[in-house]
């Protein structure tokens, strides 16, 4: 495995002084691919394999090549797909009766979204399904964090914590909350969920994960102090409680051209008939993304931040059409330091570097 690492990286100091930049890049992430998708298969026979690792051998067996033109190594995350075809599906009545795929009002979105995350989390950190397994963690719902020095209280969608004393027989589970959120998985997504042990929704003790999901999905420019605001509150409360924990923000930015707000069809009103507010696109996204990028961000626990920011891109209209994720520009392309994939590998080195010991 060394050796192998040794040579490969003598062919990228080959390629730089040579000019071949893009190889040098495709010759990067063969090291990236043995350090974070071989080595964790060298398991025991029938033991569990981590979702990346599962999905390269199930490439090796079908004799597959990556996508002409593709130079990086993407290790393929579940979570976007899921809000996506969440928000697709979703109808979401008012008082009015009319139904909402989407509803600033409701948190139904935020849940979803923290749940992708978290299944993608464990998806990554061998670590993490260990703890799970051993009950040392356990997944808290709608919990109140309180800051320590000021007494700020801050309510989360998803914490990954320690359990507070014994957990209960038929105490529900991680997995459980697909169904109760009304989350439909591919048949690939139930086979990732179901390899995963158990991990129970219980009373929560000291949180080591702190998940807040926000969406801007229309009038970008007037929404940026509300999301910057609420945001770096988040942190500020998840650290105040414990400088150890890992906070995590997802957010999800709207790129359509348009979207239809419930708060601006206040009425019973015909979708065709309906109000629809204009996006000047590429331009709201951007600056959604810059502002974003002003969040204040951590690498060692004694600073000030995020430990981790991952956004998605979505195109999302609020009329009952499908919903897509945007991987183009100026969505955060993968590597990039926002990209949800990136996001994800981080966090899940993260946990595994601060949690080793618990």
């Amino acid at each position: 495995m060394r050796g192998g690492t040794t040579s490969v990286t003598g062919n990228i100091s080959s390629c730089l002084d040579d000019g071949n930049e893009d190889i040098a890049h495709v010759e990067l992430g063969k090291v990236i691919a043995n350090l974070r998708v071989d080595a964790p298969c060298m398991q025991q026979e029938g033991a569990m394999q981590p979702l990346s690792c599962r999905r390269l051998a199930d490439r090796r067996a079908r004799g597959s090549r990556p996508r002409p033109g593709t130079s990086k190594v993407n290790i393929i995350m579940y979570g976007p797909s899921i809000l996506t075809r969440f928000l697709t599906g979703e109808r979401r009545p008012d008082r009015h009766g009319n139904t909402w795929q989407y509803h600033p009002r409701s948190d139904r979105h935020s849940k979803v979204a923290c749940w992708g995350v978290a299944l993608d989390l464990l998806a990554s950190s061998s670590l993490l399904r260990d703890h799970a397994q051993q009950t040392k963690v356990i997944i808290g719902v709608n919990h109140t964090m309180r800051d320590y020095a000021t007494g700020r209280k801050k309510d989360l969608d998803l914490v990954i914590a320690r359990p507070e004393g014994a957990i209960p027989a038929k105490t529900k589970t991680f997995a459980s909350l697909a169904a109760k959120y009304g989350i439909t998985l591919t048949s690939e997504e139930r086979g990732v969920l179901d390899q995963l042990p158990p991990l129970y929704v219980a009373p929560v003790s000291a949180v080591l994960i702190a998940l807040e999901a926000k969406a801007c999905m229309t009038e970008h420019v007037k929404a940026l102090p509300r999301l910057y605001d609420e945001l770096n509150s988040s942190h500020l409360c998840v650290h105040g409680a414990s400088s150890k924990a890992l906070a995590i923000a997802y957010v999800q930015v709207n790129a359509a051209d348009g979207f239809i707000s419930p708060l601006v069809n206040n009425l019973a009103t015909a979708i065709e008939d309906a109000k629809v507010t204009p996006h000047k696109q590429p331009e709201c996204t951007s600056r959604v993304l810059q502002k974003v990028a002003e969040i204040p961000r951590r690498s060692a626990s004694s600073d000030n931040g995020f430990d981790g920011v991952g956004v998605t891109v979505l195109k999302m209209r609020n009329d009952g059409s499908p919903v897509d994720v945007l991987e183009s520009a100026p969505a955060p392309q993968p590597n990039e330091q926002f990209h949800y994939g990136s996001m994800i590998i981080r966090m899940a080195n993260e946990y595994d570097a601060t949690f080793a010991r618990i």
